[in-house]
């Protein structure tokens, strides 16, 4: 059997304040093909503090609510400060409130606790190769929040075609490179584009990204 030592082994840190369930989280990474657990943490602070201890994750599942630092607060620490370690966001609850708030604040994805494990695998995988990654129950969560009014529409902001181009394909499973290819432009020139709409539009993510294209209705809702 061919082994796998030219693929690299991705790290993944688990915050969450439940015990059992963080172990049992762990474990299960650990069980997939080329990832492994870099620590784990029982809230916001204790992340922060151990980062400065150990080699930096690539993902990090980040619990919303948690005693002392929760999610919400960890999340945007986060994108500040180490803004290429990828959050994909747990709950307990599917409220497409903290999903959209939660994007908002940087995170690439957003998974219920009761995850089946191929799910989780899939998610990881997501991340890292697409930048987002949502179920199809969560999709809808946040389908409807934006039907319902939930999250109101911003004032939309002066966009080139360009731009409008880029957003259309960001709510699609493209990959950036995928997307580049579309645009007949080089990686590089969408980094430019990715980033400069990052600032214009005040979002941290691909999902913050294809959540203001379904808001501003750049594209049909049921694209995502």
């Amino acid at each position: 059997m061919i082994g796998n030592a030219n693929i690299p082994t991705y790290k993944v840190a688990v915050v969450d304040d439940h015990v059992l369930l963080r172990s049992a989280l762990a474990r299960l990474i650990c069980s997939f093909e080329n990832y492994s657990v870099a620590f784990e943490a029982s809230n916001g602070k204790e992340f922060i503090d151990k980062l400065s201890k150990v080699v930096l994750p690539d993902i990090v599942l980040l619990d919303i609510n948690m005693p002392e630092m929760d999610g919400y607060a960890t999340a945007s620490w986060l994108t500040k400060h180490h803004p290429h370690i990828k959050i994909l966001a747990l709950s307990m609850e599917s409220d497409d409130t903290n999903i959209i708030q939660m994007i908002k604040l940087g995170a690439k994805g957003f998974l219920m606790k009761n995850v089946e494990p191929e799910e989780l695998n899939d998610a990881l995988n997501s991340v890292l190769a697409k930048d987002f990654y949502l179920s199809d129950t969560i999709s809808g969560k946040v389908i409807s929040g934006l039907q319902s009014g939930t999250q109101k529409a911003s004032e939309p902001e002066a966009l080139t075609e360009k731009e409008k181009d880029f957003l259309r394909l960001i709510c699609t499973e493209l990959t950036y490179k995928d997307i580049a290819e579309r645009l007949f432009i080089s990686p590089r020139t969408l980094d430019d584009y990715r980033n400069a709409l990052f600032e214009k539009l005040n979002v941290h993510s691909r999902m913050g990204l294809a959540i203001y294209a379904l808001r501003n209705k750049l594209v049909d809702i049921n694209q995502l």
